[in-house]
């Protein structure tokens, strides 16, 4: 493999319904910081059908160029159809880096397309910079290679992983982890059409009929304010202390991953590296001593208030504001008092 022929940064644009998913712009934020320290462009990759017309919505987050593969039987994601579409956009135009956001199409994706293009990928990555890997085999540092940070064992250690020897760079990136560029206005895309051809066999499932869920979820990455609790609230039934407060303020209630272990919240709920990332504008860590696995997942937030008995808790290292106390009676103070303020305006 001749390295010197991969060029730039490639997102994979996803899209459903027409719609560009968020992680899309996400990763082109990200991309336009790793293309700048490799001085080269960021390329979009848009597969679909009809989707032409989304590309310029791209360039407004930081796309050079958009290579669009569109056709029918891109319509619905099928894996097969997606991975011979982005393989073969890799193996046409030979991307150095290839960036995949972690949802339920990506981790399907990106696993088959890197295998059809013979390179690593690494998968739900939280970190990403342009740095040197030090080969101690080879005894020799080999310079702007992508450093990918993932959690790993369970989210009981950080791991940073290079592909040094193997082109493209692959790796799925959790939402919310990178921030999107500012909007660029009236941005127009410098647009590529391509197509490998689509040749359906025994390998295409057929879609019979697409049913999508009416139940409500909650999305604890788009809460512009959310009440987390640890294991220190104490109990599920606790943590209606918590819901109380979430109540008045407008917020959404999340949690450590000790108290979806212990079946109190649900997964969905769950900050942290083996969570989700988010970024409110306020935070309250309650009962939260602040594990290095749940801090990565908070730490962006704008502000971050912090309540817990002990201390010395390292929560209170990332905190904007820390209270020392029983919980039992803070939060229910607190609760009455935001109450009352609210009622005088």
């Amino acid at each position: 493999m001749n390295l010197e022929e991969y060029k730039g940064v490639y997102v994979f644009a996803q899209q459903v319904d027409g719609e560009i998913s968020g992680i899309a712009f996400e990763l082109l934020g990200k991309a336009k910081d790793l293309a700048k320290d490799l001085n080269t462009d960021v390329t979009a990759v848009l597969l679909g059908y009809n989707v032409k017309g989304l590309a310029d919505s791209l360039a407004e987050y930081g796309a050079d160029k958009v290579i669009v593969v569109d056709d029918k039987e891109l319509e619905v994601y099928r894996t097969e159809p997606y991975a011979h579409g982005l393989a073969s956009v890799i193996n046409e135009y030979k991307p150095e880096i290839m960036l995949v956001g972690a949802t339920a199409i990506g981790r399907d994706l990106g696993p088959r397309v890197s295998a059809r293009v013979a390179t690593g990928l690494t998968a739900d990555c939280t970190v990403l910079e342009i740095g040197t890997f030090n080969d101690l085999a080879e005894k020799k540092e080999l310079p702007n290679q992508l450093l990918m940070t993932r959690p790993a064992f369970g989210g009981n250690t950080i791991a940073t992983i290079a592909c040094p020897y193997n082109r493209p760079q692959m790796a799925t990136v959790r939402p919310g982890v990178m921030q999107k560029i500012d909007k660029i206005e009236g941005a127009k895309a410098n647009v590529i059409e391509y197509n490998p051809g689509f040749t359906p066999n025994n390998k295409y499932v057929e879609i019979v009929d697409v049913v999508k869920s009416v139940a409500e979820t909650v999305d604890i990455a788009d809460a512009k304010i959310l009440v987390s609790g640890g294991r220190g609230v104490g109990s599920k039934e606790n943590f209606k202390l918590l819901e109380d407060l979430a109540e008045v303020l407008g917020a959404t209630v999340s949690c450590s991953r000790a108290v979806v272990e212990n079946g109190w919240l649900p997964v969905e709920r769950q900050v942290g590296q083996t969570g989700k990332t988010v970024r409110p504008s306020i935070y309250f860590a309650i009962g939260i001593s602040g594990a290095i696995q749940h801090v990565a997942g908070m730490e962006e937030s704008d502000l971050i208030v912090a309540i817990n008995k002990d201390e010395d808790a390292p929560i209170f290292d990332v905190a904007d504001y820390g209270l020392v106390g029983d919980l039992n009676k803070i939060v229910p103070q607190l609760t009455e008092q935001l109450k009352a303020a609210m009622a005088e305006k």
